[in-house]
């Protein structure tokens, strides 16, 4: 083989295999809610494939390869094969990962990921074998070896991830890897023995495998995402209404309206108190928390049916919105509830990354800052709910400002809180802090429903039934906090302190709620 055709391999290969890597990433995040034990276990499996490929092309290349043999062209048909056979495992991953999970759990399939990865870890070795000249300047070779192949991985996870994701589906990306890694294969086979008769059958037997996977990708792909999401629920009429693809995620909308973030539960479209699917009250009780919310920051849109509810509060002057995925953008015209919050002229939607808008503003003031933070325990969840990060949040609040926030009925997000402020309330499965005193107060709550009014329409018809009965239980809520603490009820920093008086303060050294209690391969995250 030819130098600088080794270094081409070389750098391709790696760029296709760390760009599966990626796009292997995506699914097996989605498929565990966005376990933080999703990368470690793909990792494990690829890694594993990678050395036992390693090992098993030195023992083919110490049994059937000589020095002499080794710039024998024909050798050259074996990595080809490798190729194909690494191209072909890498392609069916992806489907193949929708139809286990509809029947076992996903960690089984991570054995076709070392399968993959151990075809595409004899590469490279191979690669050295044929490409390099048993000669003084053998040394020099095998490192511009690995840095053509190191560059080749970098640029895969960087193309993939950041713009192949932008612009394409992941049945797309999962056919143009296999497209090129054909191409590859092609490559090989026009450098080595074959003679013109035996070559041009063996470029159309690979043509005709690309055709093949063009035409039945989109039935492979079928469905994907409703197969890794209901699992063993999965039915063939399980269709989403909606699905957005980028490099923040994936997003889906189920038709009964209920929003999923990275194969996590992230909401519905409602911001009805009378049919309160998405228990919407929370979002209601933040102008009942301080005496003029005047200024307020939301770290995460999602829906918009929080940022809808907020963005007509009685009093309210600007409400910032920082969003990091925005494909919530696209989404949210589609459904009338909520669709006015993108015009609505009170409302800045910022496209960043919560904590660091935050540390990049360090003069901003807020009187509230919401953040309807997902659970708990998946992966990055410590950067939004450690003590650091409220320090960084305190530091953002204005004379009388709280924050609320999302605690998933952590114990260990409710003792951070009680921690780190002098007072805290739960409202529901949501906390609030802040280092002034605070309450939901019956009085304010039930003079501020009355008004409430989005898009010019009052939230509450009082003259309806079902209307009174909604007001009547969201003042029971704020009745709530002189009872024993109840689910769906308030609860005070003393009891939380004394309730979860064992568990333990989230910082971002011991990430103990992504990590408490939690086998690496079996989350349990079944929707």
């Amino acid at each position: 083989m030819r130098f600088r055709i080794a270094l081409f391999v070389a750098a391709a290969s790696g760029f296709v295999a760390l760009s599966y890597e990626i796009l292997w990433y995506r699914l097996y995040s989605y498929v565990s809610w966005g376990s933080p034990t999703a990368f470690g276990s793909l990792l494990g499996f690829y890694l594993l494939g990678i050395a036992i490929g390693s090992y098993a092309s030195r023992v083919y290349c110490k049994s059937h390869v000589t020095v002499a043999a080794a710039e024998d062209r024909r050798q050259l048909r074996v990595l080809a094969g490798f190729l194909f056979l690494a191209n072909g495992v890498g392609f069916f991953v992806a489907p193949a990962l929708g139809r286990v999970v509809t029947h076992y759990h996903w960690f089984f399939s991570l054995a076709l990921v070392a399968i993959a990865t151990s075809l595409l870890g004899a590469v490279l070795p191979l690669v050295s074998h044929f490409g390099i000249s048993p000669d003084d300047k053998a040394g020099a070779r095998l490192s511009y070896l690995y840095v053509a192949n190191i560059i080749g991985s970098a640029a895969g996870s960087l193309l993939t991830g950041f713009v192949a994701m932008d612009h394409l589906s992941t049945t797309n990306i999962g056919l143009e890897l296999a497209l090129l890694g054909l191409a590859l294969v092609a490559a090989v086979l026009v450098v080595s023995d074959l003679s013109r008769g035996q070559l041009g059958g063996a470029l159309a037997a690979v043509a005709a495998v690309g055709v093949a996977m063009t035409v039945f990708s989109p039935r492979l792909f079928d469905q994907l995402y409703e197969r890794l999401l209901f699992k063993t629920n999965f039915t063939p009429e399980a269709r989403f209404a909606e699905l957005v693809e980028n490099r923040s995620g994936v997003i889906n909308v189920t038709e009964d309206g209920r929003v999923w973030g990275g194969g996590a539960y992230d909401g519905a479209f409602n911001t009805d108190l009378v049919v309160d699917q998405n228990w919407i009250v929370r979002a209601y009780a933040v102008s009942a928390m301080h005496p003029s919310p005047r200024q307020m920051l939301m770290i995460g849109l999602a829906s918009g049916s929080w940022a809808e509810v907020l963005a007509n509060a009685p009093g309210l002057e600007k409400l910032t919105i920082v969003e990091i995925n925005p494909g919530y953008l696209g989404i949210i015209p589609h459904h009338p509830e909520v669709a006015s919050v993108l015009t609505n002229p009170k409302v800045e939607i910022v496209i960043d990354d919560g904590r660091r808008w935050l540390l990049r503003h360090p003069d901003r003031k807020f009187d509230a800052i919401v953040m309807n933070t997902s659970w708990n325990w998946r992966a990055h969840s410590t950067n939004l709910l450690s003590s650091d990060f409220l320090e960084i949040v305190r530091a953002h609040l204005g004379w009388g400002g709280f924050a609320f926030y999302n605690a998933t009925s952590s114990p260990d997000v409710y003792k951070t809180a009680a921690t780190v402020f002098p007072f805290a309330l739960r409202v529901v499965n949501f906390v609030a802090v802040s280092d002034s005193p605070l309450s939901v107060d019956r009085a304010v709550f039930d003079r501020v429903l009355r008004e409430y009014r989005i898009d010019g329409r009052p939230v509450l018809d009082l003259a309806r039934e079902a209307d009174k009965k909604a007001l009547d239980g969201a003042l029971a809520l704020a009745d709530s906090v002189r009872t024993p603490p109840t689910d769906f009820g308030l609860e005070t920093r003393e009891s939380l302190l004394a309730r979860f008086g064992n568990a333990t303060v989230i910082t971002e050294d011991n990430m103990v709620t992504e990590w408490r209690d939690r086998f690496p391969a079996f989350p349990d995250v079944q929707p």
